[in-house]
């Protein structure tokens, strides 16, 4: 059996690492914009779209585990994308500076083996401080959050954007509910703490 990672995200690869067990790449590139539901809740399509992606790599790998991710960050009911630049980073700060932002963050573990699919969705809130104009300018020019749905990186200077988190695993944060994995993975079989070797 294989394990297979559905994303070419280097944050969740970084973050599956941590379980110690081998693992292939092999991202889904799916069109995520052709499968928008106006109506649909952001935790629905989380889960929905973290099934889509492990389905469509699953259907590539047989007698394999397929681990399907996806992340939608949300503040006071929009839904917040990938800045891509400084300006468009500082400005996203601006906007969400003082307030709460919900992370729902779906999870997927795709056996191909017997079809069996388990998958959940992950929340997690950071709320922010209030940042003056040169702390966020400071923050954007460091750090290079142009990739990121909120424009900070948690797991570097981002940290010290937060006033506060909750939830019950920061790894949500970062884009791969590892908690919730590991107990999928166990369901599937695999004991992350003594596993069986992987081919």
């Amino acid at each position: 059996m294989h394990l297979i990672l559905a994303s070419s995200s280097t944050y969740r690869a970084e973050l599956l690492q941590k379980l110690r067990l081998p693992f292939i790449i092999d991202p889904a590139c799916i069109d995520e914009s052709s499968l928008d539901y106006p109506s649909e809740t952001a935790a629905a399509k989380a889960s929905r779209l973290a099934i889509a992606k492990a389905k469509v790599v699953g259907a590539r790998h047989p007698q394999s585990l397929i681990i399907g991710s996806d992340q939608i960050a949300v503040c006071d009911g929009t839904q917040l994308g990938k800045p891509g630049d400084y300006e468009a980073s500082v400005e996203q700060l601006k906007l969400i500076r003082g307030k709460a932002v919900t992370f729902q963050t779906g999870i997927c573990l795709y056996n191909t083996t017997n079809g069996s699919v388990q998958a959940a969705c992950e929340t997690y809130s950071v709320h922010l401080k209030q940042l003056t104009n040169y702390e966020i300018e400071h923050y954007v020019r460091t750090d290079e959050p142009f990739d990121c749905a909120g424009s900070f990186r948690a797991e570097s200077l981002g940290i010290a954007l937060f006033d506060r988190v909750s939830g019950d695993d920061p790894n949500t944060l970062i884009g791969l509910p590892i908690i919730r994995l590991v107990k999928f993975l166990h369901t599937a079989g695999v004991n992350v703490l003594a596993p069986q070797p992987f081919n």
